[in-house]
């Protein structure tokens, strides 16, 4: 929770090395590995067990299910937050590469 509000808060860019290592992504492999990597992946899952793995899948899922509402929550208030007064000035801020000037008191 910790690295999620300090990446969350702050807009840093992260680099795959970056998100593999903090736990962000599972895998992080160069472009030209990429089509090698996603192969043997999907090789290894599907020669594995599959009632095991259709197991293990469900009871992951049931962990994102009970999670819904937060997610269905923290969606709506993105939405929100693109559509309020400061949305404009950060995709400004970005195009004339400099710092955005958010007023604290603008509604």
């Amino acid at each position: 929770m910790a690295k999620a509000k300090y990446h969350l808060l702050l807009c840093e860019p992260v680099t795959g090395l970056e998100a593999e290592r903090i736990g962000l992504v599972s895998l992080a492999v160069p472009d030209e590995d990429l089509q090698a990597r996603a192969m043997d992946v999907a090789v290894r899952l599907a020669e594995g067990a599959p009632n095991a793995i259709r197991w293990t899948k469900y009871a992951l899922n049931n962990w994102l299910r009970a999670a819904g509402p937060i997610f269905d929550a923290s969606l709506g208030m993105e939405f929100l937050g693109f559509t309020g007064h400061e949305a404009p000035e950060g995709a400004a801020a970005l195009r004339g590469k400099r710092p955005p000037r958010f007023s604290p008191d603008a509604v």
